[in-house]
């Protein structure tokens, strides 16, 4: 799949209507573009904000007043005894449904604009990070590589990206390694570290980080979701899963302690 066909069905990929096959194409293309996925990261974090905090509005009756006077007139009342077709008033209707859609359309754009602006750019990362999770769960490409073997999950990192990532198999305290991927987030390609607690999954993502020095976590908590962010040795680690808050920071701790 091309990057053309892959942007045409991006709509029906984000809002989970294609068949099983084209959504897989689109999952292995985008795998691969950093454009293709980039845009798709933007239309996913759009798609949540907008059903999470947009506030849905009647059109108000002056607008409604307005369109209406600006619509071409109706017909002239027929006779009697002569049925009006019901295409008759299509103008008008469509004029409305125009408007509403209009007026819609500025309300949406509005929010979204304002719901960003508010957030700090840990908070657009955060977003990011969740909606690579999410990813990750909807089309089943939890691991490129999968295998708790560390030492073949890092040097397959190592070699796709431009830094070396620790790998640690955390078996032996309840989370074990399942394995590693790529993924594009903050706008380059990273390495994902999947790991399993229960039957619970987490992310770990992990990139460079120079302007920062070691740093406290993090925390976010949104959808169902909690996410866990710090600094170490010039990398920026990001944990997300739907593990309690707790003991998603067991995990963080027991991660870090492995280095």
């Amino acid at each position: 799949m091309d990057c053309n066909s892959a942007r045409r069905h991006l709509h029906a990929y984000v809002d989970r209507e294609l068949d099983v096959a084209s959504a897989s194409a689109i999952d292995r293309h985008i795998a691969s573009c950093e454009a293709c996925d980039t845009i798709f990261s933007r239309q996913a974090e759009l798609r949540r904000t907008l059903r999470e905090h947009v506030t849905y509005h009647d059109v108000p009756p002056a607008l409604a007043a307005r369109i209406r006077a600006r619509a071409p007139a109706a017909p002239a009342t027929p006779a009697p005894s002569r049925r009006l077709p019901w295409g008759a008033f299509l103008p008008r209707l469509q004029w409305l449904q125009f408007g509403a859609a209009v007026a819609a359309t500025a309300v949406l754009s509005w929010t979204a604009g304002v719901q960003y602006a508010s957030l700090s750019e840990d908070e657009l990362v955060a977003e990011q990070v969740m909606a690579g999770h999410a990813r990750s769960l909807l089309t089943s490409r939890v691991t490129d590589v999968a295998t708790s073997d560390q030492h073949t999950v890092k040097p397959w990192l190592s070699r796709k990206l431009d830094f070396s990532p620790p790998v640690t198999d955390l078996t032996p305290v309840g989370f074990p390694l399942l394995g590693g991927r790529l993924d594009y987030l903050a706008g380059r390609p990273v390495a994902a570290l999947a790991y399993q607690h229960r039957q619970h999954l987490i992310n770990l993502f992990v990139w460079p980080d120079h302007k920062a020095s070691s740093e406290a976590t993090q925390t976010f908590s949104k959808d169902g979701y909690n996410v866990l962010r710090w600094t170490e040795g010039g990398l920026a680690f990001w944990a997300v899963s739907d593990l309690n808050a707790a003991e998603l920071k067991d995990f963080a701790q027991a991660y870090s302690s492995a280095q």
